[in-house]
Order: structure tokens, then C-alpha cells, then sequence
């Protein structure tokens, strides 16, 4: 028998040279980046391999799911998208909920600077990718949305793999910003991407929505009803013809940001135990409630999903969409293919542009100031890093284009661009001083 309290701890072979080690790595900030870049890998060697239609028709196998009359039947690869992604967006909105309630976004001056850079580095990708794609017969025109989104998985791994190199200030800018362009993708998606609206469907969400709200603010703090509820707002959702997702960023939203009690104190929680010989179970369940919610639901949600959502529902994704070919005839294709290069140039030089461009207007017009600690040399390197469009620049693709061969184009894209501003952004804040940082007043510095 070991004395430690839980099998993990202990000194066992399999504890120790596999569930340790594998407990420090997903501890580790860069882990959700590597397990995503893991899956591309993973897909797309299988895409493009002797059992490449073994992947076709995993991802192509039909499930359906039946309560009474009422039923979804879509293929493995839709139930990814409209399902396990509204998780991923459920996490999303958890954490611009807490963004704007407590975090770096609460405060309007705060938020101007991050706000105003990602605002530039949506506009400009966009502006430039409907540039390219202007002439001809401007087929690929519907993606315009593609590289307009920043991976905040992939970029703040790259950061974190990074290490001291970037002052501190950088990743809180980056997060900030990526939340902001989070919020942006999520309007383009719900806004542009809906191609027919059942509007008593959508009501009916809404009305899901409210009573979420309401159960919150009678205080109705039981778990599985919230859960109940979530579902069917997602079902309304998806009914509606709104992509699902949208779903699971609204109910984030509406998820309390604030916890239900004060801050515990520990010593009065310890002095109330120390003053009973015994403890009961009553006790135990107040003390454990009174913990519990000194934090709040967003939080504790957040911080129980995001697990889930970084190293499972995110891989998973992109096992199911980077699978794409890889021949010479679609390389060709996609090299000659005016949405791929719209998608490149606008995530490789719009998003950096746009940012720089945006953050310089927002300082010079003293709507804000770049932290301290952060020079322009960095702002460049944050804006590259904004280019990892990834997971959903190529969740965007799949709602923009019907056609797999423009999916595929705009998904190859994808990929060389956020490999293109991976590679840039970590050698331009490699190549930037740590300290002293560059005043904020030199943009050209």
C-alpha cells in the first residue's frame, strides 16, 4: 500500500513514468497548441495516404440521434462542427464573459487599445482578401470571413514556448486581442454565415436564453437543469438555421461572471471545523458550498472545460477537417487559386498590418497606451502571431464554401499562412530586446 491520497501521487510503475508525466505536459501552456498541431499532422498524413478512404468515410458514416419524433441525423464530421464545437465556443464565451466582467476588458480605457488592434486586424484581412478575389468570376468572394479570426491556442503556445523572451505584457495583449477578434468571428459567423433564419425557431432559443437568465437570478443553482437547458437552446439553435455554435457562446455570456458569495476566508471556515469534535456531513456540505461559490460559475466552468475543449474537442476538430489532399494537381490548383492567396496575403500581412496600423491610431489619438514593458518591435511580433488563423479560419471555411474544392483551397491557405506567421512572429520577438523595452511614443523604432 502507498501513503499517498490518490493512486497518481503514488509510487506505482504506471503512475509514475506515465500518468505524472503526462499530468506535467497538459500543465504545460504550450500542450493544446502541440496536441492541435499533432492532429493536423495526424489528418492529413492519413488524408494523403494508402488508406485515405478509410478517412473519407469514417469522417462520412451517418449518426443519428432520435427523441421521439423529433431527430438529428448528420455525418461524424457535422456532429464535430455543429456539436462538439459549440463546447469550444461555450469556453469562448465563458472567457470574454469573464474578460469583460473582470478581466482586461472591464475597464473601457483598458479595452481600447486591444479592441481598436483587433477591430484593424479584421478589417484589413478581409479588405484585402475581397482585393484579390475581386476579379474574375469571383468564386471564392464568400470567404472573406476566413482570415479574419486568430487560434488563440496556437499563438499563446507559440508564445509560451517562447518563455521569458516576451515580457509578460505581450501574452496579455494577445489574449486580450484574440478575445475581441473571437467576439468578431462569432458576429461575421451568426450575422453572414446564416443562409435561411426560421424565425420561430430562433425564438424559441431566445426564450431559452431568458430562462437561463431568470434561473440565475432566482438563484436556481442546480446543475442539471442548467444543463437541460443548454441543450435545448443549442437544439432551437440549430433548428433555427443560425450555425449551433452560436449556442454555446450565448449561454457562456449569460453565465454568471460573478461568484454568488464573498471571497472565503479560510481561517474562519477552519476556526468553525476546529471548534466541533466532530464534523458532520451537514457541516462538510455548507463548508463545501460556501467554497464553491466564493468562485464564480464562469470561472469554475471555465476552468472544468477547458481542459476538455483544448486537449480533446480542438484536436478532434481538426482531425476531421485538415485532412485535405495534398497532390501536386491540388497544389497547382491552390497555388494558381486566387482564394488561397487572398487567404495567405490576408492572414500573413493583413492581420499584422491591421493591428500595428490600428494600435498606432488608437495611441497617437490617446484613446489608450501600450502596456509597459511592451515596445512597437513587439506589437509587430503579436500582430504575426495574429495570423495562426487555424481552427476557426478553417471552421469559417466550411461554412463559407459548399464546393470541396474550394474548401480544400481555402483550407490549404489556412495552413501555409499559419505556419508562414508562426515561423515570422517567433523571429521578430526573438529578435526584439526583452529590456528596456521601446518607448510607446516610437512606432518606428
Amino acid at each position: 500500500m502507498t501513503d499517498k491520497p490518490t493512486w497518481i501521487d503514488s509510487d506505482r510503475p504506471i503512475a509514475r513514468l506515465v500518468a505524472q508525466p503526462l499530468a506535467r505536459f497538459l500543465h504545460v501552456e504550450a500542450a493544446g497548441g502541440i496536441l492541435l498541431l499533432g492532429a493536423t499532422v495526424v489528418a492529413l498524413v492519413w488524408a494523403n495516404s494508402p488508406w485515405q478512404s478509410s478517412y473519407v468515410d469514417l469522417w462520412s458514416t451517418e449518426a443519428v440521434v432520435r427523441i421521439g419524433s423529433a431527430e438529428v441525423a448528420e455525418n461524424l464530421q457535422h456532429w464535430v462542427n455543429d456539436g462538439l464545437m459549440a463546447v469550444f465556443f461555450f469556453v469562448v464565451g465563458l472567457e470574454i464573459k469573464r474578460e469583460l466582467v473582470t478581466g482586461d476588458l472591464s475597464e473601457p480605457r483598458d479595452a481600447m487599445l486591444p479592441a481598436f488592434a483587433a477591430l484593424g486586424g479584421m478589417v484589413v484581412p478581409a479588405t484585402i482578401f475581397l482585393a484579390v478575389n475581386a476579379g474574375g468570376d469571383g468564386a471564392g468572394r464568400d470567404g472573406w470571413g476566413i482570415p479574419m479570426a486568430t487560434d488563440i491556442a496556437f499563438a499563446v503556445g507559440v508564445l509560451a514556448l517562447l518563455g521569458d523572451r516576451v515580457p509578460a505584457p505581450a501574452k496579455l495583449l494577445l489574449l486580450a486581442l484574440a478575445i475581441v477578434d473571437d467576439i468578431g468571428a462569432i458576429l461575421v459567423i451568426a450575422v453572414f454565415y446564416t443562409d435561411e433564419l426560421a424565425l420561430g425557431w430562433l425564438a424559441a432559443a431566445i426564450v431559452g436564453l431568458v430562462v437561463v437568465t431568470q434561473m440565475r437570478r432566482l438563484r436556481v443553482w442546480y446543475p442539471p437543469l442548467y444543463l437541460v437547458a443548454g441543450v435545448l437552446v443549442w437544439w432551437f439553435t440549430f433548428q433555427s438555421g443560425v450555425h449551433a455554435t452560436i449556442a454555446g457562446v450565448a449561454l457562456g455570456l449569460v453565465t454568471p461572471a460573478r461568484p454568488l458569495l464573498p471571497a472565503f476566508q479560510a481561517d474562519q471556515i477552519a476556526d468553525r471545523l476546529s471548534a466541533d469534535t466532530e464534523v458532520s456531513a451537514d457541516e462538510v456540505r455548507e463548508v463545501s458550498f460556501e467554497l464553491r461559490e466564493s468562485v464564480s460559475v464562469a470561472e469554475r466552468l471555465g476552468d472544468a472545460l477547458h481542459p476538455w475543449s483544448s486537449y480533446l474537442i480542438v484536436p478532434i476538430f481538426a482531425l476531421a477537417n485538415a485532412g485535405i489532399p495534398l497532390s501536386w494537381d491540388a497544389l497547382g490548383d491552390a497555388a494558381g487559386s486566387a482564394l488561397t492567396t487572398g487567404v495567405v496575403v490576408g492572414l500573413v500581412v493583413g492581420k499584422p498590418l491591421g493591428i500595428v496600423a490600428a494600435t498606432l491610431l488608437t495611441v497617437r489619438l490617446g484613446l489608450g497606451r501600450l502596456p509597459d514593458g511592451l515596445g512597437w518591435r513587439h506589437v509587430w511580433g503579436i500582430g504575426a502571431l495574429a495570423g495562426i488563423g487555424f481552427t476557426v479560419s478553417l471552421f469559417v471555411s466550411g461554412l463559407a464554401f459548399d464546393a470541396a474544392t474550394q474548401r480544400n483551397q481555402a483550407a490549404l491557405g489556412v495552413l501555409a499562412a499559419s505556419a508562414v506567421s508562426a515561423l515570422t512572429g517567433t523571429v521578430l520577438l526573438l529578435r526584439t530586446p526583452a529590456s528596456p523595452p521601446e518607448p510607446a511614443s516610437d512606432p518606428k523604432s
